[in-house]
């Protein structure tokens, strides 16, 4: 009987049972972008997958460093939300949790890039290898105070002058080392040891 029918169906109703078809494909949604830059698209993108993402987060590009540790001079560290303020305009979190710490340095991304080629010191919190700036660079500290999530994160905001330890990763597509993050600014007066 079932054959019959679709029998029937094929040969007097081909049209309505073409339509029917169609609808039981599965959907494939195109994202497309009117009026918005290829830079901004990359950008949401990595916004997206940082919200909604089930896996670990996109490793430091040049443009995500220089976003999530450099800093522009101009404006005093002494004013009170300075890290509550520059953390939210540089977005920086945890999927919307706030961070326990930051830093931010008064730099340039070669500079900084410079330090992955500088010597290995021991990193604090359990990071087994960091590389030390040769030079004393200008920075400051966050240390998260409270709040849960982005925007009701909360920081006090230390003045660093020192030497900075970075963690770096090999970056294949342009064939470098570049800086992951900052780990330390550490005062020149503070004993640090080579590691081989």
């Amino acid at each position: 009987e079932l054959r019959t029918l679709i029998d029937t169906l094929v040969t007097k109703h081909p049209l309505p049972l073409l339509l029917l078809l169609q609808l039981l494909q599965p959907l494939h949604f195109c994202q497309r972008y009117h009026g918005i830059s290829e830079q901004d698209i990359d950008e949401y993108e990595e916004m997206r997958e940082e919200f909604f993402g089930t896996g670990p987060p996109r490793p430091f590009t040049k443009k995500k460093f220089e976003r999530f540790y450099i800093i522009e001079p101009g404006r005093p560290f002494h004013e009170s939300n300075y890290c509550r303020d520059v953390i939210m305009e540089k977005n920086v979190h945890f999927r919307l949790k706030c961070v326990t710490e930051h830093y931010f340095v008064l730099s340039n991304f070669t500079q900084m890039q410079k330090i992955c080629s500088s010597v290995f010191v021991p990193c604090k919190n359990g990071v087994r290898k960091c590389n030390r700036s040769k030079n004393i660079i200008h920075g400051v500290y966050c240390k998260f105070t409270g709040g849960t999530i982005m925007p009701d994160c909360n920081y006090i905001t230390y003045e660093r002058q020192g030497f900075v330890l970075v963690t770096c990763r090999w970056q294949n597509d342009i064939q470098q080392l570049i800086p992951n993050s900052i780990n330390d600014i550490v005062s020149p007066s503070s004993e640090l040891t080579e590691l081989d």
